[in-house]
């Protein structure tokens, strides 16, 4: 067998761009032939025959699936924390046109940066809000404005470049390819919608001296594509890099897991509530707890009509609702934690519940200070960022939980 099998390795060896990756693996049993054909191995094992692609006449060499597969689960884990940076920094209606290339480069000299301020004076914003701010003041804004946008564009490159070059290696299965395109799809989709919201805060609105704001819903839409692409990228990642337990499939395990799915969704849709939160400034119509002014449930969460409109432009019912889908995400938590304790469950996966249900509170404890002081910006952004913990830390025990592959 030896005789057999050497030669063709070492012909194989001496190839340009081939080479070898694993230790040679002994075959299942003597094949008994004379032909010097490769014999069968056991499932899961592979040669460094079988790693070798033979693509357009030129040898290129895949990594073993496990390796390659660590590798891409690294990448989507970047890429996953790039997006949620982007959710953190603060973006405003300072930059008042949007180029792809050319806004790369900030205005360099006086001339440059007066025309810039220019500009911006000619839209709302200004008019209504800023309207004695200086050039410096500009600069500041302006710099917040341009981090986030530039901040954006890392991102895309993080997605697209690192994908481009997998595919091109090799590294992806046919499945993970097109759950690949389906996230760079999803990050060039994010920046068009970005720039459409921020049109939304540029309009002018004659009949109205109110604050300019981008509209609640674009901006809820903007936020649910990049939760919906932070999720995505992050539960790729986990599933790649965390080795699935061997549960036994039972009856409390069974409802366990679709208990936590429903949790997890419950606390996407109350992050994603905080979008209309922040578009319509909600925070800031009761500030206090856990009464909304004098009573439990206040005289004008109906005031528009038709009755729907007060579901997503009423500031009053927003709040409410924000406040509703909070207290159910931490009861639903707190109920999920016991269900959990019934369990045998493995030590990470327990490591999970706890943390989830500590971030929990800690995240309602965050809300409800906000509220009380009034929204300060800091704090506001520490609320935001909890939301993202706890939804991350959600999709952890999912993927703690997932079923084995049949």
């Amino acid at each position: 067998m030896q005789r057999l099998l050497f030669p063709p390795l070492k012909a194989l060896m001496g190839s340009p761009g081939l080479r070898p990756l694993v230790p040679r693996v002994a075959p299942r049993t003597q094949c008994g032939c004379s032909c010097g054909t490769r014999c069968s191995l056991r499932p899961g094992q592979y040669s460094t025959i079988s790693e070798v692609a033979l693509q357009s006449g030129r040898g290129t060499v895949s990594l073993p699936s496990k390796a390659a597969e660590r590798v891409v689960g690294r990448w989507l884990l970047v890429c996953s924390g790039t997006v949620a940076g982007a959710v953190i920094l603060e973006s405003g209606l300072s930059m008042v046109d949007w180029h792809l290339i050319k806004e790369m480069k900030p205005p360099s000299s006086q001339e440059e940066w007066e025309a810039e301020f220019q500009k911006y004076q000619q839209f709302p914003e200004f008019k209504i809000l800023n309207h004695d701010i200086t050039l410096a003041e500009f600069k500041f804004i302006w710099y917040m404005e341009y981090s986030h946008r530039m901040w954006g564009r890392l991102v895309g490159l993080a997605y697209i470049l690192p994908a481009a070059y997998f595919w091109r290696k090799g590294w992806l299965s046919r499945s993970m390819k097109g759950r690949v395109l389906a996230l760079c799809g999803l990050v060039c989709f994010q920046g068009l919608l970005g720039w459409y919201m921020v049109k939304s805060g540029l309009e002018e609105k004659p009949d109205s001296h109110d604050i300019p704001r981008v509209s609640q819903y674009r901006l809820a839409a903007h936020l649910g594509s990049a939760l919906v692409l932070y999720c995505g990228s992050l539960w790729t990642s986990l599933s790649l890099l965390l080795p699935q337990h061997k549960l036994p499939e039972t009856r409390q395990l069974l409802q366990l897991r679709r208990f936590v799915h429903g949790t997890a969704g419950l606390v996407f849709l109350t992050a994603l509530s905080g979008a209309f939160v922040a578009g319509l400034d909600a925070g800031l119509v009761y500030n206090s707890f856990p009464k909304m002014g004098e009573s439990w449930i206040p005289d004008d969460l109906f005031t528009f009509s038709p009755i729907l409109r007060n579901v997503f432009e009423n500031p009053t019912m927003v709040q409410f609702d924000h406040r509703i889908l909070g207290i159910t995400s931490v009861t639903a938590i707190t109920v999920l934690y016991f269900l959990a304790r019934r369990v045998p469950l493995p030590r990470r996966t327990k490591v999970a519940v706890g943390t989830l249900l500590a971030l929990a509170y800690t995240q309602a404890g965050l809300g409800i200070s906000t509220l009380l002081m009034y929204v300060p910006t800091a704090l506001a952004a520490t609320h935001q960022s909890g939301s993202l913990a706890l939804l991350s830390v959600a999709l952890w025990l999912m993927s703690e939980l997932r079923r084995l592959p049949r």
